[in-house]
């Protein structure tokens, strides 16, 4: 049974292994969405298809169809993003299992390669098959799944922060980028920099607690590659409910480390009351789809 059903209101006391099994054929059956991609020996078609559970999250199903009938590979529960969350280079590898796709972005603002399970495997196959992963500007919508989360009060702020903090993350992505590319003086500033944290981290952790000085942060966690610690500001609130199994869930819009995402909790493992301007901490899966229709003469980077 995969570990995060219970994040999007089908929790383990819920529902059984056998009920998966059956909820999973009514996926295939009773679909709202599909997109299928035939194999290069025209005898195999990849389907991928999904069903709602409520507005913008539901169960996601994955497999080969033949003469015998289709065989599922994998299935996952997603939380649809909205908007666009990066627009740098993304490369999409298979995992060694061979049943998802991995995909693995490279942005300034957090410092790190950001690796996620890929929602859309159906439209990277056909864009694969057609040729067409290098005609366009290819960008990623981020969202992820969380089991254990806890709402913080927000830091004390200056007046007047977002346009500090957005000014703060742009030239910080253009420095990176700048120290890729090889420029001893973008390295220099990027080291003086964190030398300055560190030194008023030092400082101020004497007399305040850490959370009331880290006003976010995303940072790897555990064995898994996709899974990450995250604290960040939350931007919008929203309560649903699983129409299936009828758990309420939480929805969260959430800043953090200047990318803004969704989060999807249930309502049950979130502690606190989540409110706009609070902090959201917690543990999560972190999912992307990747967007292939903005074309242009732009270019992006893939590995299959």
């Amino acid at each position: 049974m995969h570990s995060y059903l219970r994040a999007i209101g089908f929790s383990d006391e819920h529902i059984t292994e056998h009920e998966v099994g059956v909820l999973l054929d009514n996926v295939y059956r009773n679909y709202d969405n599909m997109v299928s991609v035939m194999g290069s020996d025209t005898t195999t078609t990849f389907m991928e298809v999904s069903r709602s559970c409520g507005t913008g999250f539901g169960l996601r199903v994955c497999g080969e169809k033949d003469a015998h009938g289709f065989h599922r590979i994998n299935y996952f529960p997603y939380l649809t993003g909205k908007g666009i969350t990066s627009e740098e280079n993304v490369a999409i590898q298979v995992r060694a299992s061979g049943d998802s796709y991995t995909g693995i972005l490279e942005d300034g603002r957090v410092g790190m390669s950001l690796i996620f399970a890929l929602q859309n495997p159906g439209d990277y196959r056909r864009e694969l098959k057609l040729g067409r992963l290098e005609e366009g500007r290819i960008t990623t919508t981020l969202s992820a799944l969380s089991l254990s989360g806890l709402i913080l009060l927000p830091v004390q702020e200056e007046e007047d922060p977002e346009n500090k903090k957005k000014d703060y993350y742009e030239k910080r992505v253009r420095t990176v980028a700048e120290a890729k590319a090889g420029s001893e003086k973008a390295m220099e500033t990027l080291t003086l920099q964190d030398m300055d944290l560190y030194a008023m981290l030092q400082r101020r952790v004497q007399q305040e607690d850490i959370l009331s000085i880290v006003e976010s942060y995303f940072m790897p966690y555990g064995m898994e590659s996709d899974q990450y610690r995250m604290l960040g500001t939350i931007q919008k609130v929203r309560t649903e409910r699983n129409k299936l199994s009828k758990e309420e869930i939480v929805i969260l819009t959430v800043l953090c480390n200047g990318m803004q995402f969704d989060v999807c909790i249930n309502r049950a493992d979130l502690g606190g009351e989540p409110e706009v301007g609070r902090r959201f901490k917690g543990t999560v899966w972190l999912q992307g789809r990747v967007n292939f229709t903005v074309r242009n003469t732009a270019r992006s980077a893939f590995s299959g």
